[in-house]
């Protein structure tokens, strides 16, 4: 018989008796309907951080919005004594800076100081508004992984109860599906914490981007109206 037959044969005789079953495929949604019920805390948590940071980016793309020479027109008018055209650009433009201008100028009658207070607390209520729901996205970054944590385990001490029940050899499957399920919150919170963590950090540069700009922009103004008088 050839060599090349007998091998040939072999290897035939192999693949008849060797059977490599196939892996179940799991979806991403069974994946996490195995993690237990910590997972839905978990879930909200996801979807108060996507909402805080979709509403946020869209109030600083709005607010940091200003006209191009914004501040130079304003004050050009206010050196002018045309404090009526200046009002009107403030309205038109509609965002913190405009607003804290706007209430200095309704303010012009009054002495230098009431002038410097008023523009001072717009400020402080704009930066309210811009900060608003930031600390939560604080919060949940640190709050997602603790629960993720928990979750893992309780998931554990109900693996290990399950084992314990279990008469005769444990078997390795359910011990180590046990242990994944349970494994599975942990991931979820941590991945959670690290969207919400670098949420807040992309959002405080953005609104401290803003404040510097709000910042600038009345100290100029000031110091028009002080060389005025």
């Amino acid at each position: 018989m050839d060599f090349k037959v007998l091998i040939l044969q072999i290897l035939n005789q192999a693949d008849s008796i060797i059977s490599i079953p196939e892996q179940k495929q799991i979806t991403l949604l069974e994946l996490l309907t195995k993690g237990g019920i910590m997972m839905i805390p978990i879930f909200i948590l996801f979807i108060v951080t996507i909402y805080i940071l979709i509403e946020k980016m869209l109030v600083l793309n709005r607010e940091s919005k200003l006209p191009k020479n914004f501040t130079d027109e304003i004050i050009n008018r206010v050196k002018n004594d045309d404090i009526n055209g200046a009002k009107l650009i403030c309205e038109d433009t509609k965002n913190p800076v405009s607003r804290m201008i706007l209430k200095g100028l309704n303010k012009l009658n009054t002495n230098l100081k009431n002038i410097e207070s008023s523009i001072e607390n717009v400020g402080k209520i704009e930066i309210y508004n811009l900060e608003n729901r930031l600390n939560l996205l604080a919060t949940i970054s640190g709050a997602a992984p603790m629960i993720g944590f928990l979750g893992t385990v309780t998931g554990m001490i109900q693996a290990f109860i399950s084992i314990a029940e279990e008469e005769g050899a444990v078997s390795p499957k359910l011990l180590s599906s046990g242990i994944y399920e349970a494994m599975l919150t942990t991931a979820a919170g941590l991945f959670v914490g690290i969207i919400a963590y670098l949420s807040y950090n992309y959002l405080v540069s953005r609104v401290e981007k803003l404040i510097h700009k709000m910042e600038y922009t009345t100290i100029e103004f000031i110091e028009t109206l002080q060389s005025k008088r």
